[in-house]
């Protein structure tokens, strides 16, 4: 592929900010698969996270002049899709908060620990989309419990909640797969 830009940011961004479609094209490329990955954290159907990832990339490229320089552009994009995808999901309504957390619900695993690979995404696709967007909010983004319950419309207490029955959840998974994996190999 021939070097457009010699490789330097700066210059990348000055031509996006220019609406130049060879940048354009050279910025999806780059992140397109890191977006949809990012995009399917937050919705599980590939097709809808496809649609969020396009529609993050036309409202960047439309934007892309808001982008102040002050931060990471990669950064700025990722919260854009981001911002897509809760949209998204908002719109669709299709999640549901439960504010109780019941304690006694929750099943302690003794097994013992051990090394298998796992896929990450796969234990995230398995969680409800409550527990994920919590989950993916708080953990991947780092944002706190006050600007999950001001970006979901929910109480703090509900934020919280569905976080921890995130961790379990995942916890329940985990050892739940490694258990079954366990069998197979002592079967063999």
């Amino acid at each position: 592929m021939k070097i457009l830009f010699n490789n330097k940011k700066d210059d990348l961004l000055s031509r996006l900010q220019k609406q130049e479609p060879a940048a354009q094209k050279i910025f999806y490329e780059q992140n397109v698969k890191r977006f949809l990955s990012v995009s399917k954290s937050y919705v599980s159907d590939i097709y809808q996270a496809e649609d969020c990832v396009i529609k993050a990339f036309c409202k960047m490229f439309k934007s892309i002049e808001t982008f102040r320089s002050e931060g990471n552009l990669e950064g700025w994009a990722r919260r854009i899709v981001v911002n897509e995808c809760l949209n998204f999901i908002k719109s669709h309504k299709t999640v549901f908060y439960i504010d109780d957390i019941n304690p006694a619900v929750l099943e302690e695993f003794h097994d013992e620990i051990t090394d298998f690979d796992f896929n990450a995404q796969e234990l995230l696709d398995q969680l409800p989309d409550a527990y994920r967007m919590v989950f993916n909010l708080y953990v991947i983004e780092g944002c706190s419990h006050q600007e999950i319950s001001e970006t979901l419309d929910i109480s703090l207490a509900v934020s919280k909640t569905q976080l921890f029955r995130a961790k379990e959840k995942l916890r329940k998974i985990y050892f739940q797969q490694q258990k079954n994996l366990k069998n197979e190999y002592s079967e063999i």
